[in-house]
């Protein structure tokens, strides 16, 4: 038995009877293969991280941005992007948004 759909999932019986699962890259995912980790400074609200999270995304190559919001130190946003960032474009990102990077580590 053979299962296919939208989801890009392939399904089939192995040879004992128990189900195979192989999964199956969609064609129109961008796939992420690089990952960079900011530390970020002066993060202090909800507003903070839509900021940031505004002009990382805005940034060529940029597939999703996650940000760690600490009220009270460093937030942490980790960008996922189809190729490696760099560090002046990051720094130039969050300086435009308003806040200061502490540190990348890609």
């Amino acid at each position: 038995m053979s299962h296919n759909c939208n989801c890009g999932c392939s399904s089939n019986k192995a040879e004992n009877g128990n189900d195979l699962l192989q999964i199956v890259p969609r064609p129109d995912a961008a796939p992420a293969i690089a990952r960079t980790e900011i530390q970020i400074s002066g993060m202090t609200c909800g507003h903070c991280v839509a900021s940031v999270t505004k002009e990382l995304k805005e940034i060529d190559g940029v597939n999703d941005v996650e940000v760690i919001l600490n009220a009270t130190g460093i937030s942490t946003a980790t960008v996922s992007s189809s190729a490696a960032l760099s560090e002046e474009t990051i720094k130039n990102a969050i300086d435009e948004a308003g806040y200061t990077v502490e540190a990348i580590n890609a």
